[in-house]
């Protein structure tokens, strides 16, 4: 017996790549840092809210590549002349990765008390029968 994957089953016509998505998905790190929130705002609104203390504006950057978020920071290493006794603030790079659904736009992103969020919002594809004519053979 051969083994269904979600890819071919027959039942699921045109779902070929939602594997490879969900593969994608599972490859996009999980390192756990920055810490982030994903709310539902409405029923077609999320926010996503990254937790980026110590990172200015300037050392961010988001960008939709291939139906996907990606939202990177890079701090300037500033420590240059300064002693430390104890550094527990970690001035490192990060990436984090977003598969966004077909139809999900990226909004605005704001900057607030060290809280970056990127509002989505999914467009309401209007409802659409079809009726299929059946031609004489």
């Amino acid at each position: 017996m051969s083994k269904l994957t979600l890819g071919t089953h027959p039942f699921l016509l045109g779902f070929e790549e939602l594997e490879r998505l969900v593969e994608r998905t599972a490859k996009s790190g999980n390192d756990g840092y920055p810490p982030y929130n994903i709310e539902q705002a409405s029923a077609t609104s999320y926010r996503i809210t990254l937790a980026v203390a110590g990172f200015a504006e300037g050392d961010l950057a988001i960008t939709v590549e291939d139906n996907q978020l990606v939202i990177r920071g890079r701090q300037s290493d500033d420590s240059e002349g300064r002693v430390f006794l104890h550094r527990g603030i970690a001035a490192r790079q990060f990436q984090r990765s977003f598969v966004l659904a077909e139809g999900v736009d990226v909004g605005e992103a704001i900057m607030e008390n060290g809280l970056l969020h990127v509002d989505l919002t999914r467009a309401v594809p209007d409802s659409v029968v079809q009726t299929i004519n059946i031609r004489k053979g």
